[in-house]
C-alpha cells in the first residue's frame, strides 16, 4: 500500500501534464513559417530535428524560435523567447 499510493498519485500528476493544453505558437513577421511553410524541404535533415531561427521584430527585440522537422519535412514551431539584444 505505501508503494502503491505515491505511484497513483505520480500518476494522476503525470495525466494532467501535455503540450496540447498548451497554446500553439503563431509565426510572427520574421519567423520561418510566416506566411506559409518554406518552398524549400528539408530532405537531409532526419524527422524530429530542432531548427533554430534568431531575427529581430518590428521593435527592435531579439526573437529566438526553434522548430521541429515534422514527417511531412513542414516545420512546426514549438518555442519562442523575445528578449532585450542586450539583457542587463
Amino acid at each position: 500500500m505505501k508503494v502503491l499510493l505515491p505511484a497513483l498519485v505520480a500518476g494522476v500528476l503525470l495525466a494532467n501534464c501535455s503540450s496540447a493544453d498548451s497554446p500553439a505558437l503563431d509565426p510572427i513577421p520574421g519567423s520561418i513559417t510566416y506566411g506559409g511553410q518554406p518552398r524549400t524541404k528539408l530532405t537531409k535533415s532526419p524527422v524530429g530535428s530542432a531548427v533554430h531561427h534568431q531575427f529581430y521584430n518590428g521593435t527592435g527585440q531579439r526573437v529566438e524560435e526553434t522548430y521541429i522537422l515534422q514527417p511531412d519535412r513542414s516545420l512546426k514551431l514549438v518555442r519562442r523567447v523575445v528578449g532585450p539584444d542586450f539583457p542587463d
